[in-house]
């Protein structure tokens, strides 16, 4: 951020079971499991209403930020000095405290363990996919970068009927692990002299 907040609790990626909730809320009640979300929903504000953005008015992304919404102040401290927040998540921390509107709800029965991955990388490259880019069936995609995101993105493109899915990065060794998530096609940079794009 342009002017960072020290000392402050990193991390945006976690799952986690609710231990207590806020006055007022109703969405998740204690024994909830939740995935933290660092572009949280308002649900009310233009964005949240809109297909074509999730850019809450109220929760979009802020580095700036290192309390709460409701009061400015932060819910951690040592020795009787404030530790603040980060990205509204905090998740490197055994507990954190987050605004409703920055979990959601999950299948209980689904492993802890394993999906904190789907509160940045899957959401971010699957949702651009299938609700921001929205390729046509039997269309074409290219996808810059294989890492986490973009094989989402390939699922998103593939979910989507995507008759080709161009994935392309400067690694080779990502190539075969991205046809299974629906990359038909590889283009490594490296390998030409001009532009990718060209």
């Amino acid at each position: 951020g342009q002017n960072p907040l020290f000392p402050r609790i990193l991390g945006h990626e976690a799952e986690g079971v609710v231990e207590s909730v806020g006055k007022g809320v109703i969405d998740v009640q204690p024994g909830d499991h939740v995935l933290p979300i660092f572009t949280g929903e308002c649900r009310e504000c233009p964005h949240c209403l809109s297909e074509a953005s999730n850019m809450c008015d109220l929760l979009r992304i802020n580095t700036e930020r290192g309390g709460m919404l409701h009061d400015g102040h932060t819910r951690f401290s040592k020795d009787g000095k404030p530790i603040y927040h980060f990205l509204g998540t905090s998740t490197f921390s055994k507990y954190t405290v987050v605004h409703v509107g920055q979990v959601a709800k999950i299948n209980p029965e689904a492993p802890l363990d394993k999906v904190c991955v789907l509160s940045c990388e899957m959401s971010t490259g699957f949702g651009a996919t299938v609700n921001v880019a929205k390729p046509k069936k039997g269309g074409s995609v290219a996808i810059f970068g294989l890492g986490a995101v973009g094989l989402a993105a390939a699922e998103g493109a593939r979910v989507c009927e995507a008759s080709r899915i161009i994935g392309i990065d400067l690694n080779p060794n990502r190539f075969e692990e991205a046809k299974k998530f629906g990359c038909t096609e590889f283009v490594n940079p490296k390998d030409h002299n001009k532009p990718v794009q060209e």
